[in-house]
C-alpha cells in the first residue's frame, strides 16, 4: 500500500493567499514554524520575495483537516504525476495507458524553479528520472517495471496533471491557476475523469479530456490559448525531441514503452 513517512509539511509561501490555498494559510498558527518570511509590524508578507523566493511554513499533519494519522494507506486506484511546463506545452491533464505511466514516470519531466533550488532564477525544464532522481539509485526501468505491475495488479489509472504555463512558455504565459489544477486533481481521484470524452494528442501521444467541471474547457487543450498557433507548433515539437532524446540513455526498454511516450522525426 501507500504510506508517508513524514511528520509534517514544508509547504512554499511566496504569494500565499487564503483563496488560493486554504490549508496551508489556516495551519499558519501557533506552532507553524515561517522561514524567509518578511514581516510587517509581525505580519507576514507573503508576496515579498527580498530575501527569497523560496519562503516557507513547517506544520505538523494535524493541522491539516482531513490527515490521515497514522499516514497508511491501501493501494491507490488513482495516481496522479504532477509536473510543470515552463515551455507551456503540455496539457493541464491527461490519462496515461500503463505504458505511458511508465514512460513518463522513466522520464520524469518538470521545471526546476525559481525558489527550489540554488541559482535557479527562472523555470528550467530537465529530466528528472522517476520525478527524483537523487533518491532513487536503482536504473529506472527497475522502478518503472514494479510500478506497471502494480498498475496491473490493482487496476490503477494514472494521470498527468501540468501546473506548468499556459498561452505561451514562461515570460509570456501565465501560470495555471492554483484552482484549476486542484480542480483536475479532484476529478481524478473522484472517478469523474472516467467518464468524459478524450481526444488524442498524436504528436504527445497524450489522451486529453475534452471537459473538466471547474475548468475552463478551451485551457484544457494547449495551442487554443496561444495566439501564436505557429510558435506553439514549434514548441511542441521541440518538447517531443527533448523527449526521444532523453528516452535514449535508458537501456533494455521494451518498444511498447518506447513507443507509449512522444514521438518526433525530422
Amino acid at each position: 500500500g501507500t504510506f508517508n513517512f513524514e511528520g509534517g509539511c514544508y509547504a512554499k509561501c511566496i504569494n500565499l493567499s487564503q483563496e488560493a490555498e486554504p490549508e496551508i494559510w489556516n495551519a499558519i498558527k501557533p506552532g507553524a514554524l515561517l522561514e524567509n518570511v518578511v514581516l510587517n509590524d509581525n505580519v507576514p508578507d507573503y508576496d515579498d520575495n527580498s530575501l527569497t523566493e523560496n519562503t516557507r511554513v513547517g506544520y505538523p499533519l494535524d493541522f491539516i483537516p482531513g490527515a490521515v494519522i497514522p499516514s497508511v494507506g491501501g493501494n491507490p486506484r488513482i495516481i496522479v504525476f504532477l509536473t510543470a511546463d515552463a515551455l507551456g506545452v503540455l496539457p493541464p491533464v491527461s490519462r496515461l495507458t500503463k505504458e505511458g505511466a511508465m514512460y513518463h514516470f522513466m522520464s520524469g519531466y518538470t521545471s526546476k524553479l525559481a525558489g527550489t533550488e540554488r541559482g535557479i532564477k527562472e523555470p528550467k525544464s530537465v529530466f528528472s528520472q522517476c520525478f527524483g532522481a537523487p533518491f532513487m539509485p536503482r536504473p529506472a526501468s527497475v522502478y518503472a517495471k514494479l510500478l506497471g505491475e502494480k498498475i496491473n495488479q490493482h487496476n490503477t489509472v494514472v494521470y498527468l496533471v501540468n501546473t506548468g504555463w499556459s498561452g505561451g512558455p514562461y515570460g509570456v504565459g501565465k501560470r495555471i491557476k492554483i484552482k484549476y489544477s486542484r480542480a483536475m486533481v479532484t476529478a481524478a481521484i473522484s472517478g469523474a475523469l472516467g467518464i468524459v470524452k478524450y481526444r488524442h494528442d498524436d504528436l504527445l501521444n497524450l489522451d486529453i479530456p475534452t471537459e473538466v467541471e471547474g475548468v475552463p474547457s478551451e485551457i484544457l487543450d494547449p495551442k487554443h490559448t496561444w495566439v501564436d498557433k505557429d510558435s506553439y507548433d514549434l514548441s511542441a515539437r521541440k518538447l517531443a525531441q527533448m523527449f526521444v532524446e532523453n528516452f535514449k540513455k535508458f537501456e533494455n526498454v521494451s518498444d511498447d514503452i518506447i513507443t507509449a511516450g512522444p514521438s518526433y522525426s525530422v
